[in-house]
């Protein structure tokens, strides 16, 4: 019998990575998408099969999680065994101009699913995507013992979710497990965030095709790492026999800077030749540093993170090179099946 999950934020980033390594691995996966009247299924397009033929695995759902009859109506329907919750408005600068979205689908969105699977009386286990920003100006290296003291209405949220998945798992007995997860990019980053911004200039630039990149905050510090190593360490989560919470990391930390420099190197180009300061990109109240302690996760689950900083930043340019050479049409630099068959 096929194990089923269920990935909200499946269109995403770490959603579509996630969705190739469960496909890999054997399961039925569904998907929760938001109706909209162009199509955003770009990132998994490629795992797509007409719902009309037979043999597929991939199952996509319309539902929001700003509606929670509409989840539980869901859940007890597919009866996962495994549900990701991956789904959010997840730009941290985007939610200081939208605090109250940003706490509807980050905040509550986390308690509409947990009460969905406690209403549809289903046994499943619950992978709460939390993240780094909830310690904003605590000083680093955090682990899972740091004390949260988030800068954004998005980290506060993400806070708020956490201690809902603790409850949840304290009251219920739910099997629910908060990932902290620090940053993590891909050639699939959103494009408005702050890496794959970098990564797109460069490759423009270079091209002939742009002049100038604009920037805020470059002496803000992180511990930036790969996504598809990332998604693996989230379902290795939900493989154990006990809950608990973990920290995702690299353990090493760079500067926006950093990233600049090493970017657009690569490409063969000086980044002071490029960039220039523009206010409107600044928080109004910033993170100045976030470095992971991953190693509770390295003893307890056996993940740890290969790809650090400068080899992300190569991957990402390269991708993005490699988009412009064909017509914008979105690519990633690595053999992607390859290296998920090989972590399998």
């Amino acid at each position: 019998m096929k194990k089923r999950a269920l990935i909200t934020g499946i269109t995403g980033q770490d959603g579509s990575y996630l969705a190739e390594l469960l496909l890999r691995k054997g399961y039925e996966v569904h998907g929760l998408i938001r109706r909209a009247s162009t199509f955003n299924t770009a990132r998994i397009d490629h795992l797509y099969v007409d719902p009309h033929e037979t043999g597929s695995d991939l199952h996509l759902h319309y539902g929001d999680l700003t509606d929670g009859s509409r989840l539980v109506t869901l859940l007890a329907g597919i009866r996962p065994h495994e549900v990701y919750n991956l789904g959010a408005q997840s730009h941290v600068r985007v939610s200081f101009d939208e605090p109250e979205h940003t706490g509807d689908t980050t905040g509550m969105g986390t308690i509409r699913m947990l009460e969905a699977v406690r209403l549809a009386g289903i046994e499943t286990r619950f992978y709460q995507a939390s993240s780094s920003e909830m310690f904003g100006a605590t000083p680093p290296p955090q682990n899972e013992e740091t004390p949260f003291h988030p800068r954004s209405p998005y980290g506060a949220a993400k806070v708020y979710s956490y201690w809902a998945t603790r409850n949840y798992r304290e009251s219920y007995g739910m099997f629910a497990v908060n990932g902290i997860l620090f940053n993590h990019e891909s050639p699939r980053r959103g494009e408005t965030f702050v890496t794959r911004k970098i990564t797109r200039a460069v490759a423009a630039i270079q091209a002939g095709k742009q002049e100038l990149l604009y920037m805020g905050n470059l002496d803000a510090l992180r511990d930036w790492g790969y996504a598809p190593e990332y998604v693996e360490g989230m379902w290795r989560m939900l493989q154990v026999d006990e809950p608990e919470d973990y920290v995702l990391a690299t353990g090493e930390k760079y500067s926006v800077k950093d990233f600049l420099e090493i970017s657009f190197e690569h490409a063969g180009l000086k980044w002071e030749d490029h960039v220039r300061f523009d206010e409107r990109y600044l928080r109004p109240a910033e993170v100045d540093s976030l470095m992971g302690d991953p190693s509770k996760a390295q003893a307890k689950l056996g993940w740890k993170a290969t790809v650090h900083t400068p080899e992300l930043a190569r991957i990402m340019v390269e991708a993005d090179a490699a988009a412009l050479k064909s017509n914008g049409r979105w690519v990633d630099s690595v053999d992607l099946g390859s290296w998920l068959a090989a972590s399998a």
